[in-house]
């Protein structure tokens, strides 16, 4: 006769048998688990940029290379004019129809209420830049990464964005997916 061993019942020493989570179980917590965080960092990155009044620029020309080099990705904050130092790279706007230009000032003048008037130069010119700009408020660069904007112009065509929202919405319905229990 042979007996069946019930480890809700049986008061042995050998104690319940103890399943372990298999290997894929394992990775697919972590896997969720990085995900769920990096989720967390894109939404305090998101009220932090928000909240700081803070955004990214391209870099398109290499007119402050070497110093920020042609494809860098820059983190800017708007600020009051008031706050614009010798040395500081900004970004200013030049009028309707033109991109911004983002150059290092050389020169601040206080004008008129809150106006002030700037000299810019790109690290790579010789001249200063052709007119004084007239401003209340620049963008100031905070920290830069060469090459990180061809990644982010490449990942922003259509194409790429299909594919991006593809995949995670799959990540999504695999992650609510129902699973067997043991």
């Amino acid at each position: 006769m042979t007996s069946t061993r019930n480890p809700e019942t049986d008061n042995s020493d050998a104690g319940p048998a103890v399943r372990r989570p298999s290997v894929w179980s394992s990775i697919e917590n972590l896997l969720l688990n990085v995900l769920a965080m990096l989720g967390i960092v894109c939404i305090a990155a998101t009220i932090a940029a928000f909240a700081l009044n803070i955004s990214l620029i391209m870099f398109k020309t290499g007119s402050m290379s070497p110093t920020i080099p042609t494809g860098s990705l820059a983190v800017v904050k708007q600020i009051p004019a008031s706050e614009i130092r010798v040395g500081d790279v900004t970004t200013v706007s030049r009028g309707e129809g033109q991109l911004p230009v983002t150059h290092r000032v050389v020169s601040v003048t206080p004008g008129a209420g809150d106006t002030y008037s700037i000299e810019m130069k790109g690290d790579a010119n010789d001249s200063v830049d052709a007119r004084p700009y007239e401003v209340t408020e620049v963008k100031k660069v905070l920290w830069h990464a060469p090459h990180l904007a061809y990644v982010v112009s490449t990942v922003s065509q259509p194409i790429y964005m299909a594919g991006i929202t593809i995949a995670v919405s799959l990540l999504v319905v695999w992650s609510f997916w129902p699973r067997q229990q043991p």
